[in-house]
């Protein structure tokens, strides 16, 4: 089930009620799967690290040939605004005809499931093409994933390339640490740019981690003292096994949870 809206707010139009329709039948966007969008986390009433998402959006925009989001951010902040949620998951949505800001419930449970975490499985990539690195709405393949992992008992997916390459999980990207150096895939390996991933980065240096980045095979992965997982909504979740094999807990995902808790802009 789908997490209760709180508030929806169209660029033009300014906020209307959440039941109401706000994409057009015959919006190209629409019909083709081709609107770019994100995720973006609301903590604390306010939209986190809201201007490199609406970088990103921009972003997208550009390589799939719309028209640039302008009003993203006062559009967000109008949703975040009328929500009035401490806590939420905001979304934009770039149709080209129409710009939409969402703002929702976090999913159930996502604290306990970090408390647990998150067991994935391997499915391999057939690849983004000429979409590497943009966030669009053509999500299908992802949920499709997503269902067979579950199928398999597991929580999501981990997609592996040529030569089983580690890439991303199905909406975030992956981490695993080996000593203090903390390694999660390169963007030239076709991940997307994480919002969060970069965010990250920085605050594991901050923390005295070594960051690297690169080309890596699953034996890499398998034999990490600690592996997680990065996101906006789900922020740090503990991979605590890869197609059944366990991974130990360890200290690097609760340590940076805790950073990223304290990140506003």
């Amino acid at each position: 089930m789908s997490a209760r809206l709180l508030a929806v707010a169209v660029g033009g139009r300014g906020l209307v009620d959440p039941s109401e329709p706000v994409f057009f039948a015959d919006d190209e966007a629409v019909v083709r799967g081709a609107a770019a969008f994100e995720t973006v986390r609301v903590r604390r009433g306010h939209a986190v690290l809201l201007a490199r998402h609406v970088e990103r959006l921009g972003r997208s925009a550009l390589s799939l040939r719309l028209p640039p989001p302008e009003g993203a951010a006062a559009l967000a902040e109008q949703a975040v605004e009328a929500a009035a949620t401490e806590e939420g998951a905001l979304r934009l949505f770039h149709t080209g005809r129409t710009l939409v800001a969402t703002v929702s419930e976090l999913p159930e449970g996502l604290e306990g499931l970090r408390r647990r975490g998150i067991a994935l499985v391997t499915i391999p990539s057939h690849g983004a093409g000429l979409l590497t690195g943009v966030k669009a709405t053509s999500y299908a393949a992802n949920m499709a994933a997503v269902a067979e992992a579950e199928r398999r008992g597991a929580d999501d997916a981990l997609f592996l390339g040529a030569g089983e390459t580690v890439l991303e999980a199905t909406t975030a990207n992956i981490w695993w640490r080996e000593d203090d150096v903390l390694s999660t895939p390169a963007l030239s390996t076709g991940v997307l740019p994480g919002v969060t991933r970069a965010a990250v980065s920085g605050l594991a240096r901050e923390a005295g981690y070594r960051v690297r980045e690169g080309v890596f095979t699953l034996p890499v992965l398998l034999r990490a003292e600690e592996a997680f997982t990065s996101s906006a909504v789900r922020e740090i979740m503990p991979v605590i096994a890869v197609d059944g094999r366990e991974l130990p807990r360890g200290p690097a995902a609760p340590r940076l949870q805790e950073l990223l808790e304290e990140v506003d802009a």
